[in-house]
């Protein structure tokens, strides 16, 4: 079955293929890697998309025995197959210029691991209602009072969140059920692909 790690390791040559061979040596089949961040103090943070047969436990293990090497998080990943790529997400966005912004939030899932995303307006009135969701986004969400990209805090303390300007009094929302934490490098794509996908949809 799929399963998506997130891993810190040194952020030199060679450290990717050590992490790769333990990853084999547990039982693991690597299908993707995604560079996700590359930090100032010479570590960086990659998503390993695997399949396995193996006890998740052992793949954990077998990394984090590694020199500089920690397992961040590790989890089932449904949406299988392959890491969704910010310019697919671009390319989908493109086909279809006026649904632009409803079909980022349909995105969102896959092109950032996370478990729903949402389309937020507030209204006059201090209401705020979801103009479009994905399949597991929640029926109502309160309104994060932004003027960038930015994590924020969300009700339930098993969601992490990150929310980016879209149009005037309207936001794009994203939620991970149980982690991990969104990191700078993430909330930064959040922003540019929203601003992207608004750029398309006023050009439609």
């Amino acid at each position: 079955m799929p399963f998506l790690l997130r891993v810190e390791l040194p952020d030199v040559p060679g450290s990717l293929g050590k992490v790769a061979s333990a990853i084999g040596e547990a039982g693991g089949d690597i299908e993707a890697i995604e560079i996700v961040e590359h930090r100032a103090d010479g570590t960086a943070v990659d998503d390993v998309l695997l399949e396995t047969t193996a006890m998740p436990d052992t793949i954990v293990s077998a990394c984090n025995e590694l020199d500089g090497v920690r397992v961040v998080w590790i989890s089932r990943y449904a949406a299988g197959g392959n890491l969704f790529l910010d310019l697919e997400a671009v390319e989908e966005l493109t086909a279809n210029p006026a649904g632009a912004l409803d079909r980022l939030v349909d995105l969102l899932p896959a092109t950032f691991r996370a478990d729903w995303g949402v389309r937020l307006r507030r209204n006059g009135n201090g209401t705020t209602a979801v103009l479009h969701g994905s399949a597991a986004a929640p029926d109502s969400l309160d309104w994060f009072d932004i003027v960038r990209p930015a994590r924020v805090d969300s009700a339930d303390e098993n969601n992490v969140l990150a929310a980016a300007p879209l149009l005037e009094d309207e936001i794009i929302v994203i939620g991970r059920r149980g982690g991990p934490e969104l990191l700078d490098s993430e909330v930064a794509r959040l922003g540019h692909l929203t601003a992207l996908a608004v750029s398309i949809a006023k050009n439609a």
